[in-house]
């Protein structure tokens, strides 16, 4: 380690650019090394931190959100600033980090959903699932965005965890949701909801379904809410019944469906339909508007790498609806001025240090970390380790690492350009009046969702 960099006379500084769970571990490994002298600075595009965990962790998973309070501790040291309301690229650059800070590191996530590349996508009423989970959680980008719960079918392409959270939040009774922080407007919209059934398609079995064990048992729980899977997508393949026996979560997954197929209809007021072994082909509009969805049976058949792959059988079956939301992968957004690999979505990376993409070359004193830096795998905990092994190269590079030639502090930066940053204390500020709004409706929180409306508590509160 540098005699220099990391030590009380020059502490290392470190730039976090993203405020989510994989910008908070990354923090955490680097304050809990021992004789390392660190002063770290999050920069956040809204003034509200925790990113996913405020964002997109469904209303009523209350207690994964509990996971703030060790994010909490670490933004009340005194070693820790935020800076929330801050957009990298336009009130703070690349350039202005790389002069005032040792090493940077990009936490940004995956804010881009994947397209499912087929006639009619972008007719109205085919939204990608991120918006809706941003609407109805509250985020500050999506609450203008009209879904049309007037239909009694939704669509939802996709079976990973999000498209299991969208297909619950549709058929949740809204006296359970009014019970949680979902946004108002969610809220209000979702009581009016016509909505008695959504179809969730996924492209290939029940054995290669990406949801987990908790999310799918989640359905059995509804109130007044039937989960109809079909015999036939329960036969599975040799080969995927053979994947079982390494895969204790498919197994599970396996289990549960075959139990909710031969619990039967009991008749419920609303129904999930869980489809398998099917892809869309084709949204189907009217008047602009979706109307039905195309849907191709698909086959297993296995690849090159010995892998199962969906393969289209030619039977086809259309699927009347009015919205088709896609949950079908999403992807990380370039950043100003950094490298970025935009085939697969991701900032390219070695080991977390990184890298240009296509030369392969270290850019030096930069790193990235989360789904920015692995793609859109794992739950919240998954960021951890991985945040723990990109800190494992900021340290082993630190004796090559030339301090930051700019001692001025970012925080004068922000105010000659009249940034209206939010500290964290500010925030805190933000969370108590939410918080007090909710107790007295006796839910966790009531969001503010509008930015505007976020800045004037917060400038209220410190007059």
């Amino acid at each position: 380690m540098s005699a220099h960099l990391g030590t009380a006379e020059r502490p290392l500084r470190v730039a976090i650019v993203g405020a989510g769970p994989a910008g908070f571990y990354a923090a955490e490994s680097l304050l809990k090394q021992k004789d390392l002298a660190v002063q770290i600075d999050l920069f956040n595009r809204l003034p509200t931190p925790y990113g996913l965990v405020r964002e997109g962790v469904a209303p009523d998973h209350q207690s994964i959100k509990s996971v703030t309070r060790v994010y909490e501790k670490l933004a009340a040291g005194t070693t820790v600033r935020y800076f929330g309301n801050v957009t990298f690229g336009q009130d703070v650059t690349h350039e202005d980090l790389k002069a005032r800070y040792d090493q940077i590191i990009y936490a940004v996530g995956a804010q881009s959903d994947r397209k499912m590349g087929i006639p009619g996508e972008d007719l109205v009423g085919s939204l990608p699932a991120t918006q809706f989970v941003g609407w109805y959680n509250g985020h500050p980008d999506y609450p203008d965005i009209d879904f049309d719960l007037s239909h009694e079918r939704v669509v939802v392409v996709g079976n990973g965890n999000v498209a299991m959270d969208v297909a619950r939040i549709l058929v949740t009774d809204p006296l359970d949701l009014a019970k949680t922080d979902i946004a108002d407007h969610a809220l209000s919209a979702l009581r009016e909801s016509m909505v008695r059934e959504v179809v969730m398609i996924g492209r290939r079995g029940p054995a290669q379904a990406a949801f987990t064990n908790p999310e799918l048992k989640e359905f059995g729980e509804l109130t007044d809410v039937d989960v109809v899977i079909s015999p036939e997508d329960l036969q599975l393949d040799p080969v995927s019944e053979a994947s079982l026996a390494g895969d204790k979560i498919a197994m599970k997954n396996v289990e549960m469906l075959r139990a909710y197929a031969a619990r039967g209809i009991s008749g419920a007021p609303r129904r999930i339909v869980m489809r398998f072994l099917t892809s869309p082909v084709e949204v189907i509009g009217a008047d602009g508007h979706v109307a039905a969805v195309k849907i191709e049976r698909n086959t297993l058949v296995q690849g090159p790498d010995g892998g199962l792959r969906a393969k289209g059988t030619g039977e086809f079956e259309t699927i009347a609806c009015g919205m088709v939301l896609r949950s079908v992968g999403y992807r990380s957004l370039p950043l100003p001025g950094v490298p970025f690999n935009n085939t697969v979505g991701i900032i390219p990376s070695s080991a977390g240090r990184v890298t240009e993409h296509g030369s392969g070359q270290l850019v030096p004193g930069e790193y990235v970390v989360g789904w920015a830096k692995r793609g859109p795998s794992g739950v919240i905990g998954t960021n951890k380790p991985d945040a723990v092994a990109t800190v494992a190269s900021m340290l082993e590079d630190l004796p090559r690492i030339p301090p930051a030639p700019d001692e001025s502090d970012v925080e004068a930066l922000l105010r000659e350009r009249q940034v209206e940053y939010v500290t964290y204390a500010d925030w805190r500020i933000l969370d108590a009046y939410e918080a007090t709004l909710g107790a007295a409706q006796g839910r966790p929180r009531v969001k503010i969702v509008r930015l505007p409306e976020m800045l004037e508590i917060i400038r209220k509160g410190k007059a």
